[in-house]
């Protein structure tokens, strides 16, 4: 949601946003996730906001995408300021994997403003990076096209752990015979290694999109609703098609009904779909609880 006004009053850019409590999670915490995000929590009225937000802003801009600057004017979102604490403004927070991870209060100079950035922002993106967050883009659409971003990637850049993911990411869900040992190519020790085994430990239920297919599936489930089969089969197309809290819907259904489907193969395809799109993703976070509760 990008808009125009400010504390400032400067024209909001790609990596500058108004955002309050109806969007913070998707503009916030989900898009931390993706590259930090700083939260600055300000009001008209308040004089060292009108200092410190311009510094902010040109830094965004400046920053090229090295952090996305999330304005929030508190008056207007006195729940959103209280949920995080803020009893003083300007109030700025840093949010990386949907938590705050660093803070600071009051107007700064911008020599320390830039430095306390130094300590956040992602690192400048290379051209692979780019071509990356391009592919990433295209999985929404054209995942054979996102395929082929990939592997160009990996020719520009063969030890990118990113493009690894995506490469073996989108032959899971294409089903290529070469998704497991792309996924096995993922460096260890990086972020998006835990992403990769969460993957192939998804083999089994990508297996079962072969059959039914999915209007079948969704007929047999309308009729028999503890169809544990027939349920695991809409959780792998909904996966394949990228509808992650659907495949988590179906898979929680098959754990409340059926723990002995397949040796408990609901629970091993949710802790696995859990992996594979990131332990702090909110998908993850909240089908967990839900399992939790369903398990104890």
């Amino acid at each position: 949601m990008t808009q125009t006004g400010s504390s400032s009053g400067t024209t909001a850019s790609t990596f500058i946003i108004d955002t309050g409590e109806r969007d913070f999670r998707r503009d916030v915490l989900e898009r931390s996730h993706e590259v930090p995000v700083v939260a600055d929590f300000w009001a008209p009225w308040c004089g060292p906001c009108k200092t410190l937000g311009p510094i902010l802003e040109r830094l965004a801009v400046a920053g090229d995408g090295s952090f996305i600057l999330a304005r929030i004017n508190v008056d207007q979102n006195q729940r959103l300021a209280q949920t995080y604490g803020v009893q003083g403004i300007p109030a700025v927070k840093a949010f990386r994997d949907g938590r705050v991870v660093d803070e600071f209060t009051g107007a700064q100079p911008e020599s320390r403003v830039r430095a306390w950035l130094a300590k956040i922002a992602a690192p400048p993106r290379t051209a692979t990076d780019l071509l990356v967050e391009r592919a990433a883009a295209l999985e929404a659409t054209d995942l054979a096209a996102a395929a082929d971003a990939y592997r160009l990637a990996l020719g520009q850049e063969p030890g990118h752990a990113a493009a690894w993911l995506g490469a073996g990411r989108t032959a899971a869900m294409l089903g290529t015979a070469d998704a497991a040992e792309t996924l096995r190519r993922v460096p260890q020790g990086t972020p998006q290694w835990a992403q990769a085994q969460g993957w192939q430990a998804l083999a089994p239920l990508l297996a079962a999109r072969s059959a039914p297919a999915p209007a079948d599936a969704l007929a047999r489930v309308a009729q028999l609703p503890d169809d544990a089969a027939a349920r695991y089969a809409l959780a792998a197309h909904a996966v394949c098609a990228q509808q992650y809290a659907e495949a988590i819907e179906h898979l929680l259904a098959i754990v409340a009904r059926d723990r002995a489907f397949g040796g408990d193969a609901g629970r091993r395809a949710l802790l696995a779909l859990f992996a594979a799109l990131g332990e702090r993703h909110p998908l993850s976070i909240d089908g967990s609880r839900q399992l939790g509760r369903l398990l104890f």
